[in-house]
C-alpha cells in the first residue's frame, strides 16, 4: 500500500507499507547499525520513536524468540530502504513484518533513507506521522496534533514493569554452563531495562531482582541488595521527576551503576542538568574515549539527551566522551561507589568493547560487601 511519511517541517517521503498498519506518529530518529534490527525494535528506549535504519537491506534474517530485549517491540514504526520479507537464517522463527504487524507497528519500505537521514542530520530529530498517500492537509494536521514533543515526556514510568520479578537467564554463550550459586544480589530499577543488562549481571554470578521505577527506598532496602543498577529507558530524563528523590535516598548505602537514562538520572540526582541533542546518538559504531586510560572503545548507543558535564558537582569526574561531538559519555563519584555511562556496555546489538563496566561495577559491589 502506498503511504507518505510526513515530517513536521513540511517535508514528506513516499513509501510502501509492508504491514496492514498504515498510520503512526512519533519522533523520527535514525540508527546506523548494520545488524540487530530485532534488538532495536524491542528496546524500550525507542518508545515514542519511529526508527530509520541507515543500512539499506533489512529483514533477511527474520526474527527469533531469543534475540529480544524486552517482551514486545516498542518502536512506533520501522522505516527501511529495502525490506526483505523471506528470511533465510537457521534461527529465524518468523518474518519481521508479521512480528511487527501482530504488535500493530508499521513497517515501511521503498523510502529514500539516504535523503531522509541527511535531512535529519541537518535539521535534527523531529515529530513525524505516517498516513495513506491521499491524506488531506486537514488529516495530516490532525495526526500531528496527537504526537507530543519528546521534551517533557516521562515515558520511563510507562514502560517500567508493574510488579517486581526475578531474572535468571544468563548471556547466550553461558546458557549451557552449570549455574553457580549467586554471590551478590543486585536490584535493577526498571526505567525500560534491556534484557541483556540483566543477562550480564546473571552471568557474573548475581541474583537479579527487577523492580518498578516507582518502588520506594524502603521497599528496596527490604530486598537487602548488594548493589543498585539504574537501567536505560525512553523519554526526557528531566521529566522522570520522582526518580532523583529515590536515588538520593539510596546514594552512599549501596554501590550504584547507571546506564543511559540511568546515567542521566544519576547526574540529575547529583545536581547536574541534561539537554536534548540535535539528532542523538543511535548505532553500534560510536567511538568513545576513556579520559582516565586514554583508550578508545567502539560502543552501542541510543539516546537523544545528554548530561552537561560542566554542571556535575566537584566530587564527580567526567570519565568518557564521544569522539564524534565530545559530549559526555560517563562519570564517577570520587567518594561514593557510583559509576555511570551514557552508552550501552551490554550492547545487543553492537560490539562488546565496553562490557568491562559490568566487571567494574562488580568490583565496587565486592568491595562494599567485604
Amino acid at each position: 500500500m502506498n503511504v507518505r511519511l510526513h515530517l513536521e517541517d513540511g517535508t514528506s517521503f513516499a513509501a510502501q507499507a509492508v504491514t496492514d498498519i498504515v498510520s503512526a506518529g512519533g519522533e523520527i530518529v535514525f540508527n546506523t547499525s548494520m545488524t540487530g534490527y530485532q534488538e532495536i525494535c524491542t528496546d524500550p528506549s525507542y518508545t515514542g520513536q519511529m526508527v530509520v535504519m541507515t543500512y539499506p537491506h533489512i529483514g533477511n534474517v527474520g526474527v527469533n524468540e531469543e534475540d529480544v530485549e524486552s517482551n514486545r517491540p516498542w518502536v512506533s514504526a520501522l522505516i527501511t530502504r529495502s525490506y526483505h520479507g523471506t528470511p533465510s537464517n537457521w534461527r529465524s522463527t518468523e518474518a519481521l513484518h508479521t512480528y511487527l504487524a501482530k504488535n500493530k507497528i508499521p513497517l515501511l519500505t521503498g523510502v529514500d533513507t539516504r535523503r531522509l537521514v541527511r535531512h535529519l542530520r541537518d535539521k535534527g530529530a523531529m515529530r513525524a506521522v505516517i498516513l495513506h498517500d491521499t491524506a488531506s492537509s486537514a488529516e495530516i494536521q490532525k495526526a500531528f496534533s496527537t504526537v507530543p514533543n519528546m521534551n517533557g515526556q516521562d515515558l520511563a514510568t510507562q514502560v517500567s514493569c508493574k510488579e517486581p520479578y526475578e531474572w535468571a537467564e544468563p548471556l547466550y554463550e553461558n546458557r549451557t554452563q552449570p549455574k553457580a550459586p549467586a554471590t551478590h544480589h543486585i536490584v535493577v530499577i526498571d526505567f525500560g531495562a534491556k534484557y541483556n543488562i540483566l543477562r550480564h549481571l546473571v552471568s557474573r554470578g548475581c541474583k537479579v531482582t527487577v523492580v518498578p521505577s516507582t518502588t520506594t527506598a524502603a521497599q528496596i532496602a527490604d530486598l537487602k541488595p548488594d548493589g543498585i543498577m539504574l537501567s536505560n529507558g525512553p523519554g526526557d530524563p528531566a521529566a522522570v521527576t520522582h526518580a532523583p528523590a529515590l536515588i538520593q535516598q539510596l546514594m552512599g548505602k549501596y554501590p550504584m551503576f547507571g546506564i543511559c537514562l540511568g546515567h542521566q538520572l544519576l547526574a540529575l540526582s547529583l545536581g547536574a542538568t541534561t539537554y536534548k541533542l540535535k539528532f542523538g546518538h543511535r548505532g553500534a559504531n560510536q567511538p568513545v574515549k576513556n579520559l582516565v586510560t586514554g583508550k578508545v572503545t567502539i560502543t552501542s548507543q541510543n539516546h537523544g539527551f545528554a548530561v552537561d558535564p560542566k554542571t556535575l558537582p566537584k566530587d564527580c569526574i567526567e570519565t568518557e566522551i564521544n569522539l564524534n561531538d565530545n559530549t559526555n559519555q560517563g562519570f564517577r563519584h570520587t567518594t561514593l561507589p557510583i559509576i555511570a555511562v551514557q552508552y550501552h556496555p551490554e550492547a545487543s546489538p553492537g560490539p562488546h568493547d565496553a562490557n568491562y563496566w559490568f566487571d567494574e561495577f562488580m568490583r565496587l559491589v565486592h568491595a562494599q560487601t567485604h
